[in-house]
């Protein structure tokens, strides 16, 4: 053996030593994964994925993992011919669109998650919001307002709904088995009428209802920016909300960080934004003494 392959083993001995104390705080614990961004388009992060999600299973972490689709939807729906338009940032989904979000997330994106990660060696079932009624939603409604002298404007996204409720007993039972769920995100109203719902929001709301150790979710950006483009490393829930008031959290990482938010309010300890594009970011959060992107806290710790 050369020299350098020794030292390089021995750099690997103590990468495994200093994640032995984190593989046991976080056995049996629950972290709640919501899978999108680029990390869902590059293959090589696809397998990354599948294998960092599967070493968390072998060590006795029980993860879930909840996913997005937004891009492969547009180019389904463009392929389709069926014209797609967005209003404040949400896809207005009407029947005919609703159809092809099902049929993308359950019956392409959610199996080929699911795929990915039974090769890795670990055991996963799909699912959607239908099954057992997993995901109880209603109509999302939404106004934005209208400015001076105007009244507000009602908004009608379609198909477009809110989480109202988490079925944990089917997720608990899924985890007994010791299959890992993946959840796209779809959720059912009280009469079975089906509605698209924003993933980040659905990963919210299941880490809250299992009372998750973790919420991580994947991003194409290095965490949350302070307005000089640097990365905030930790905040406390207070920091945060101060961050919506002086306008530094702008576009796409608003709805990311009110779902922390309200993941935290009600029972999670941890939510963590993080770059999905860098390799094995999962086991870089958790298992590390650095860590990766941006960790939300109900109070600073230390």
């Amino acid at each position: 053996m050369t020299k350098h392959c020794l030292e390089h083993n021995i750099g690997n001995a103590r990468m495994l030593i200093e994640s032995l104390p984190y593989m046991r705080q976080f056995r049996g614990e629950v972290v709640v994964i919501k899978y999108g961004g680029h990390a869902m388009k590059d293959e090589a992060l696809k397998r990354s994925f599948a294998l960092n999600v599967a070493l968390l299973k072998y060590v006795g972490v029980r993860p879930v993992i909840v996913h997005g689709g937004g891009p492969q939807i547009g180019a389904m729906l463009k392929r389709l011919n069926i014209e797609s338009f967005f209003r404040e940032g949400l896809r207005v989904t009407d029947d005919a669109t609703m159809d092809v979000v099902e049929m993308v997330l359950v019956g392409m994106v959610n199996k080929e998650i699911v795929s990915r990660i039974n090769l890795a060696g670990a055991k996963a079932v799909g699912l959607s919001g239908k099954d057992g009624q997993l995901i109880r939603a209603r109509k999302m409604e939404m106004a934005v307002a209208g400015g001076e002298n105007r009244p507000a404007e009602i908004i009608d996204l379609g198909r477009v709904g809110e989480v109202m409720g988490v079925d944990t007993g089917l997720l608990d039972l899924i985890s007994r088995e010791d299959y890992i769920p993946v959840i796209a995100p779809t959720g059912v109203d009280e009469e079975n009428g089906t509605y698209n719902i924003n993933a980040d929001s659905v990963a919210g709301a299941v880490a809250a209802a299992l009372k998750a150790k973790r919420l991580l979710l994947l991003t194409d950006v290095p965490g949350i920016l302070d307005k000089q483009g640097r990365l905030i490393e930790s905040l406390s829930m207070d920091e945060t909300w101060g961050l919506f008031e002086d306008g530094t959290l702008q576009g796409g990482m608003i709805p990311k960080v009110k779902c922390c938010l309200e993941a935290l309010q009600e029972g999670v300890e941890k939510a963590v934004i993080i770059d999905g594009r860098a390799e094995n970011c999962i086991l870089l959060e958790l298992f590390t003494d650095a860590g990766i992107g941006t960790e939300i806290v109900g109070k600073r710790q230390g």
